[in-house]
């Protein structure tokens, strides 16, 4: 028995989105990386709200990852786990040592905009295939998203 069976997703539809979370999968493990080392690496003006900023975050990143990968196994598929697989998909690149918050905040901006987009796609097809499940789920992140989009462009004004 497979899931599908009782969610009645179409098989075709279902295979296609769980496509386009691997891709956003590959996507917030590296921006969650890229999280981590910014939360260890932020030197200067503002330290204190941002590391705690940053970390908060890299928590949330991690809860979004565990929902992704659950939702590709919904989906009947099986969500790519190693991270030589992640860096090769990801759109999002590793940032390296980065400790100036300004630029911090452009990066994870730019990053924001990968993933925004990514969860647009993501969207688009599940609602084609009356997927609400992940329609919600990703509607949701797209909600937490724009918010940090912009207090951090407020931050940077």
């Amino acid at each position: 028995m497979k899931t599908l069976d009782y969610t009645q997703l179409e098989a075709k539809t279902a295979k296609n989105v769980a496509e386009e979370l691997q891709t956003l999968l590959a996507d917030f493990q590296v921006f969650y990386t890229n999280m981590r080392g910014f939360h260890w690496n932020v030197k200067g003006r503002g330290f204190y709200q941002l590391h705690e900023l940053f970390e908060k975050m890299y928590d949330d990143a991690a809860e979004k990852i565990d929902e992704i990968a659950e939702r590709i196994l919904m989906l009947g598929e099986v969500p790519a786990h190693n991270f030589s697989h992640y860096l090769k998909a990801s759109q999002i690149k590793e940032s390296g040592v980065v400790s100036d918050p300004d630029e911090i905040v452009k990066l994870i901006l730019e990053s924001l905009k990968i993933l925004i987009s990514q969860e647009r796609k993501v969207l688009d097809l599940a609602a084609e295939g009356s997927d609400e499940v992940t329609v919600a789920m990703i509607s949701d992140f797209l909600t937490e998203q724009e918010k940090s989009v912009w207090m951090l462009t407020s931050y940077l004004a």
